[in-house]
């Protein structure tokens, strides 16, 4: 097996603002891809329309950019035909939400055997600042002078409600977390879904502070790891209980809570009722759930297509166009 580099994967100078949180993804995506090992040219990588969709120009794989919101469309059919081809989806919160919502939703119910990367700045950025379906109700933008009156879609949600199996999240800015759950999703057999927090410099500056610097992550963030205890904190001196059908954050230490009383995370459990909580925290009373939240197998559609046209075809006495011809009477006209 070739051993492959970040550089092996880069190609063209990307043009993005500089500060992007597409900068730091792309040299993160570069690095999985190496330590993965699977060659560029057995790669592509697909995306739509927005600032992030040009991703693929700087990729040293096969790569397509697509019209808006059809990248998991698109992606659905590259691996469809193509199944030993590793496929990547790369969207941002508005062109992978809201027109193509609908592909996203499918995508996971079918469970197609796609790494779907979602590229969360909370604002279109290519179209030069409007609210997008992960603007925070009362947003004010371009579109919404006075601020939205609208609820935002919580990604993780809508992946765990189309039946998804596979939900991680990672900020922009922390390399080793995102290379993690990129590998991860690659393991993962059948549709996975990467958020990546991101920020947007010009248009939506600071919209994951909280989370954003290393020090922000030690207080605000929780690191869940399958079968470890869900502990966080600058000194791990936080964690998390369950209290009746919800979630609580205790102090070790305060009211003989010990480490023993803290839940331990399990990626693996069919039931996404747990996982579906994690991934609804937010500040200020809990850390913002990253890492990988659900990593759950189950059949995937690639397969059921391809298992499929061989049980039907070995029922046929015919294969191919011209033994369907030869299935009826012939003759020959002199």
């Amino acid at each position: 097996m070739c051993e492959f580099t970040a550089k092996d994967y880069k190609k063209g100078q990307p043009r993005w603002c500089p500060g992007c949180g597409d900068h730091f993804f792309l040299a993160s995506l570069h690095k999985a891809m190496a330590e993965i090992g699977v060659a560029p040219w057995d790669i592509a990588v697909i995306s739509g329309i927005g600032c992030s969709s040009r991703l693929p120009h700087y990729m040293n794989t096969y790569g397509m950019n697509t019209i808006h919101g059809r990248s998991a469309a698109i992606a659905t059919g590259c691996k469809v035909a193509n199944p030993d081809l590793t496929v990547w989806q790369v969207s941002g919160d508005g062109d992978g939400l809201a027109i193509g919502g609908n592909h996203f939703i499918h995508a996971n119910r079918r469970n197609i055997n796609l790494n779907m990367i979602l590229l969360n700045n909370r604002i279109y950025g290519l179209t030069k600042g409007q609210y997008s379906p992960t603007s925070p109700r009362g947003f004010v933008s371009k579109s919404s002078p006075y601020g939205t009156v609208e609820d935002p879609f919580c990604p993780a949600e809508l992946c765990f409600g189309a039946r998804g199996h596979f939900f991680a999240r990672a900020v922009a800015t922390d390399a080793a977390g995102t290379v993690d759950i990129l590998k991860a999703a690659y393991n993962h057999k059948g549709a996975s879904v990467c958020e990546i927090l991101q920020n947007c410099v010009i248009f939506n500056h600071g919209t994951h502070e909280s989370v954003y610097t290393k020090e922000g992550r030690a207080k605000n963030a929780i690191y869940l790891e399958h079968g470890k205890p869900m502990l966080f904190g600058e000194n791990k001196e936080f964690g998390l209980v369950q209290e009746g059908f919800g979630l609580k954050v205790v102090k070790l230490g305060e009211n003989g809570i010990t480490e023993k009383d803290i839940l331990v995370h399990d990626a693996h459990c069919e039931d996404n009722t747990l996982q579906l909580k994690l991934a609804l925290m937010q500040g200020p009373d809990f850390p913002i759930a990253l890492g990988v939240i659900r990593d759950v197998e189950a059949p995937t559609y690639d397969d059921a297509v391809y298992a499929q046209l061989e049980e039907v075809s070995s029922k046929k006495n015919y294969h191919n166009f011209e033994e369907l011809l030869l299935t009826n009477d012939t003759w020959e006209v002199k």
